[in-house]
């Protein structure tokens, strides 16, 4: 059986502390050391940005609900997506009008959040401090963030939190826990209707 780790593994277990940035109840890294962490230990990586094929923008735009911008990235050989909407200093989202300013501003945003998925800083999207010791999870023992937090958070799709929870669950259904197993786990922290059991269930089943 081979010993390397997996590229999560690997970029889970980097400090991002020092490179975390603020603004209001957001945290971010910054993009170009963030894919600079990954390029360093990954060379071949590379990522694309997915532009519509009718405007060849890189961007959708519905009027009325405003813009996202989506991104992947692909390292040895595994490819994930991310997407991102397009928000403005009150981190609400532009719903007319935005500008290349906003555009490039998201999609670089959306590429250190996509980097985040493979690994890289991963755990600062869940309000924790340092990474993860290597450990064998236990669904029913979470540990999905250490910062204080509510009783129980509403879990909705595109929410921050869902990100991690979805990274959560494929690492959990990886280590042979059934669906039902992980989800008693997540409803000690967070709180689940119809629509988001069901988007978790076929992320579980893909």
């Amino acid at each position: 059986m081979s010993n390397k780790k997996s590229v999560f593994e690997v970029l889970s277990a980097v400090d991002v502390s020092t490179h975390v940035k603020s603004k209001g109840n957001l945290t971010y890294l910054s993009w170009a050391w963030a894919w600079g962490e990954v390029a360093k230990r990954y060379p071949d990586a590379n990522y694309s940005i997915y532009r519509n094929i009718d405007t060849n923008l890189p961007y959708d735009f519905v009027e009325g609900t405003g813009y996202m911008c989506y991104t992947t990235v692909t390292i040895e050989g595994k490819s994930l997506q991310m997407w991102l909407p397009v928000i403005d200093f009150k981190n609400k989202s532009i719903l007319s009008n935005a500008t290349t300013f906003d555009i490039n501003k998201t999609l670089m945003r959306c590429l250190t959040k996509n980097v985040a998925m493979h690994g890289l800083g991963h755990y600062i999207y869940a309000g924790e401090d340092l990474p993860e010791p290597t450990k064998v999870a236990s669904p029913q023992n979470l540990d999905l963030g250490t910062a204080p937090k509510p009783k129980s958070i509403a879990l909705d799709i595109g929410d921050d939190e869902m990100y991690v929870v979805l990274q959560k669950m494929v690492e959990y259904r990886d280590q042979g826990h059934s669906f039902n197993k992980i989800v008693m786990g997540l409803q000690k922290k967070y709180e689940f209707n119809t629509k988001t059991t069901k988007y978790l269930r076929d992320a579980y089943n893909g």
